[in-house]
């Protein structure tokens, strides 16, 4: 039966359990009463969407909670145990795959290098990749499972360099700066028949994932506007708006922030990516006379050295060069997030990705102060630069709250075998719980950390 809007009664339910399971998610455990005042939804229609949860295992009851003059009231909250998601995160250098219960909790994690240990390549194929996530989600499978296989599996998240575009065709990669045009990811992974056509399979840039992972459970908790930059061997930037509420990944590495400057890996001058990079970084510094210590080929360890270098711990005269590059990358950095504010006026930016929070852990101050001056100063006024909360594993938070989002947005129901999985509308699901927090943001706020499911 159709409602007059168009709904049916199909529909409403799925939204009721769906606004059900995504209060729990956040403020779980929670009582009945509590779950109707925090949805908006009548007595009633709280009890039997209950009721149906608990009957398929996806709630369960958490103890009671005293009432005054009353009797208790049961608390209920997500049953962590219920399913399972996997996250990818497809890096420049390496693949690492994770597997978490509903709550977010990892299971089991694996990682595999592309052609050799921390050795960035530009002829490693999408097909090597696919195999390596394959490879990996049947690693974490077997390592946590039990051998239950995927009968639990809720669906895998992939995060990738580059621009995602989605097509009736399954998901394309455009990832230029690593030699991919138009690689048909999806189809590669489907066609392999390793991934069970049961299981949801998404697709999204990874600066997108890692800032919906912040969003979430990380700096993000409580903003309605906030910019999330990913540092790496390249650059990235996840832009969270009121116009654009599920997330949007923008090519921030590739804005010219010198004119007829750096040839950057894209092929143009002058890019951010040319100068902020992890592989343009640690190629400015032997540019200009600085010596990394010989025999390291990891991206990732090399930039540890330099920023040992520029400040050394153990009291030894530091590298000036070194120095004088970092603090170069800090005034081009600072730059580049004031473009940010400018455009987008966000209340917080967060700074994530292996290589942003280990040079965030001592140029963070700088690079603010380069940001404010750079940009206008009604926008600098209002926003908050803090590193990001999760840690390098952010990514595959990110690419696993695509299936959990999904899931949710289904009302707790499994996909039909067969159907197109496409990006959800991951923030819908935080839109009313951001709406009721009234958090106060700025400069000194100390968002909350992630949540977990108790």
């Amino acid at each position: 039966m159709a409602r007059a809007s168009g709904r049916t009664v199909r529909d409403l339910r799925r939204e009721n359990r769906a606004a059900v399971l995504q209060r729990l998610y956040f403020d779980g455990p929670m009582s009945r009463v509590a779950l109707g005042s925090a949805t908006g939804l009548s007595s009633g229609s709280v009890s039997n969407v209950v009721a149906e949860l608990l009957a398929e295992g996806l709630v369960e009851e958490a103890g009671s909670l005293g009432a005054d003059g009353g009797r208790p009231r049961t608390l209920v909250r997500i049953a962590a145990g219920r399913g399972r998601l996997i996250g990818v995160d497809v890096g420049e250098t390496r693949v690492r795959v994770e597997l978490f219960d509903l709550s977010m909790a990892e299971l089991a994690r694996t990682e595999r290098w592309l052609s050799g240990h921390g050795i960035r390549s530009y002829d490693v194929g999408a097909v090597a990749v696919a195999g390596h996530i394959l490879d990996g989600i049947a690693e974490v499978l077997d390592a946590a499972g039990g051998g239950r296989g995927s009968g639990d599996l809720l669906g895998v998240g992939v995060g990738v360099p580059g621009i995602v575009e989605h097509t009736a065709d399954g998901t394309l990669v455009h990832g230029q700066t690593i030699g991919w045009d138009a690689v048909p990811l999806e189809r590669l992974l489907r066609s392999s028949g390793r991934l069970p056509v049961h299981v949801p399979l998404f697709i999204d840039n990874g600066a997108k994932t890692l800032g919906q992972a912040e969003m979430w459970f990380g700096g993000g908790r409580g903003a309605h506007n906030a910019v999330v930059v990913l540092f790496g061997s390249g650059v990235g930037a996840c832009v969270v708006t009121h116009d654009v509420e599920q997330g949007r990944a923008v090519e921030w590495g590739h804005l010219t922030v010198r004119v007829r400057g750096r040839r950057c890996r894209c092929g143009a001058r002058g890019c951010l990516e040319a100068y902020a990079g992890a592989e343009a970084l640690l190629a400015r510094w032997r540019e200009a006379g600085g010596r990394p210590p010989s025999g390291t080929d990891d991206e990732e360890a090399a930039l540890t050295d330099m920023l040992r270098a520029a400040h050394p711990p153990d009291g030894r005269e530091p590298d000036p060069v070194a120095a004088r590059v970092l603090a170069e990358t800090a005034e081009y950095l600072g730059a580049g997030l004031s473009d940010l504010i400018n455009l987008f006026q966000p209340e917080r930016i967060l700074v994530g990705g292996w290589a942003g929070l280990q040079l965030g852990r001592g140029f963070l101050e700088s690079v603010r102060t380069h940001a404010y001056a750079h940009a206008l100063r009604h926008p600098a006024g209002r926003v908050g630069i803090t590193l990001g909360r999760l840690g390098p594993e952010a990514v595959t938070v990110g690419a696993a709250v695509l299936p959990l989002a999904a899931f949710f947005a289904r009302g707790g129901h499994r996909a039909p075998v067969g159907s197109p999985a496409r990006p959800p509308a991951w923030r819908t699901a935080l839109g009313d719980r951001l709406a009721g927090t009234g958090q106060r943001t700025g400069r000194d706020e100390r968002p909350e950390g992630r949540a977990r499911v108790p």
